[in-house]
């Protein structure tokens, strides 16, 4: 389809994800590494991984709808969804199981306030 935003155009790559063309291929390279793209059965996505990736980066950065955002890459909306759905906990950071012997933790100890009903009169709602 023409005029649609692919990675295989590097001069999309930059705008669209805010990565360099360097930075952008070592993401590929990760992801494919972790097993982002494996081979299945069923219908094929209809991207590419790396226009999927780019996908992702741009709905994070642009913040466009989804409505907005599927026809730039020449697909549905559905579609959009369910590569963001696919990808996107694949490209989020994951949290750290250990911490250096010296690391400062800060700890929320926000109060929340709750209501004790043993006291106070339940509400009619």
């Amino acid at each position: 389809m023409a005029g649609v935003i692919t990675a295989s155009e590097p001069s999309w790559i930059a705008p669209s994800s805010g990565l360099s063309l360097r930075g952008f291929r070592k993401l590929i390279t990760a992801l494919r590494r972790e097993g982002a793209d494996p081979i299945r059965k069923g219908r094929p996505w209809s991207l590419p991984l790396e226009d999927r990736v780019l996908l992702v980066t741009a709905y994070w950065r642009t913040n466009l709808t989804l409505r907005q955002l599927a026809p730039l890459f020449g697909v549905s909306k559905s579609a959009a969804d369910r590569i963001i759905d696919h990808l996107g906990p694949l490209l989020a950071l994951r949290p750290r199981l250990r911490f250096r012997k010296d690391a400062v933790l800060i700890v929320d100890g926000t109060p929340v306030p709750t209501r004790d009903h043993t006291i106070a009169e339940q509400s009619k709602n």
